[in-house]
């Protein structure tokens, strides 16, 4: 296949990783975003899901007019490039968040350590980092 118009690859996966982990980092640590969690709503949290989808998915396919969703390898009707920029988006933030130890360093104190509540945070906090992580992501993704 020849330039930008051919079929997803394991290296377009190790693209994104390495966007999603560059635009991920700096918010995973970012006190404020732990804050901000903390303040959230659950359907506030399921907005920022619909965030990413509607990012990702516009990045990939609205933006690029040479891709098309209909012509790549598909999961239950989904396309896998899409699929694994899901993927990325979030588990680099649930990797750097578990290996800075953010959640126990934000919010033991007001949650407890290991707790429910303290979980729900985390993951809402995830869930505002994936924002940021799907456009580093859905960018490697495009350009390289």
């Amino acid at each position: 296949m020849v330039g930008r118009n051919r079929r997803y690859a394991l290296a377009d996966s190790a693209q994104q990783i390495v966007g999603g982990f560059l635009l991920a980092g700096p918010f995973v640590v970012t006190e404020e975003v732990w804050t901000l969690a903390g303040s959230m709503a659950w359907f506030q949290a399921l907005g920022t899901v619909a965030i990413v989808f509607a990012i990702g998915y516009g990045a990939l396919y609205k933006a690029d007019d040479e891709r098309d969703p209909d012509r790549e390898a598909e999961v239950a009707g989904v396309p896998v490039r899409f699929i694994s920029l899901v993927l990325v988006s979030y588990l680099s933030v649930v990797i750097l968040a578990l290996a800075f130890d953010a959640p126990n360093t934000f919010l033991a104190e007001e949650y407890g350590s290991g707790t429910m509540p303290q979980l729900f945070v985390t993951l809402k906090a995830v869930s505002v980092g994936a924002v940021f992580s799907v456009v580093g992501a859905a960018t490697a993704d495009s350009v390289f």
